[in-house]
């Protein structure tokens, strides 16, 4: 892993039980993703892109290979150093947005905080990033107040509250209109510009991909555009 990468894949294999059959998710894939980048990683439905998106997320183990994350071997760690990885080192962003339907926005974003234990709602920093995503005014709405854009922001937002190395974004856009679609894309590319912060966003749309720096294409397990 070189000093300019947050990330390091290599080899990664997954195969999965089905009955009396073997399915191969991962086929020995390698990628690199520099400190402060914006990668999209585009694929059809089962090129493995999700399996890959849960392994580097700590969420499932791989079959073999090696994953390196800001300097950490991922797969070296215990469950409960993983579990640790995932509070402090990696943000998630889901296609559906996970909020907790009970909480304003507010508490959404700092039920994050508690979780990892950390303070920050008063961080000039957060509220830049609060005013950056638009939802300052919409902090003490619950989730059915809010439109789907909306929502997506509030989970971006508990997703960047703890300062995570990389965001990891599973179809971010997949349940949002194309203007609402644009402006959480905008929202992603600005977070990367204006604050460094590390993206790795899985889509199967190509118009979302393109808002990235540098687009990976996943097919049947492998990556088959230059990965690095």
């Amino acid at each position: 892993m070189s000093e300019t990468s947050i990330l390091s894949v290599r080899d990664l294999r997954k195969v999965y039980r089905v009955g009396d059959v073997d399915v191969h998710a991962l086929r020995g894939v390698d990628l690199e993703v520099a400190r402060g980048e914006f990668l999209s990683v585009i694929g059809p439905s089962g090129s493995g892109k999700s399996t890959l998106f849960h392994i580097l997320g700590g969420l499932t183990p791989p079959t073999s290979g090696s994953v390196s994350m800001d300097g950490r071997d991922l797969l070296a760690m215990s469950d409960r150093q993983r579990t640790d990885l995932r509070k402090r080192t990696v943000g998630f962003v889901f296609q559906k947005y996970n909020l907790l339907p009970t909480l304003s926005a507010r508490d959404n974003i700092r039920i994050a905080q508690y979780i990892a234990r950390h303070e920050g709602t008063d961080d000039p920093h957060f509220a830049d990033v609060l005013k950056l995503l638009g939802i300052d005014k919409r902090l003490d709405h619950k989730p059915r107040a809010m439109s789907g854009g909306e929502q997506q922001r509030v989970a971006i937002a508990r997703a960047i509250v703890n300062h995570p190395a990389i965001l990891l974004a599973d179809e971010p856009t997949g349940n949002l209109d194309t203007e609402n679609s644009n402006a959480v894309l905008n929202l992603l590319r600005d977070l990367n510009k204006r604050l460094g912060q590390t993206i790795l966003m899985i889509t199967h749309n190509p118009e979302a991909a393109a808002f990235g720096h540098r687009v990976v294409t996943m097919r049947d397990g492998r990556m088959v555009h230059p990965a690095a």
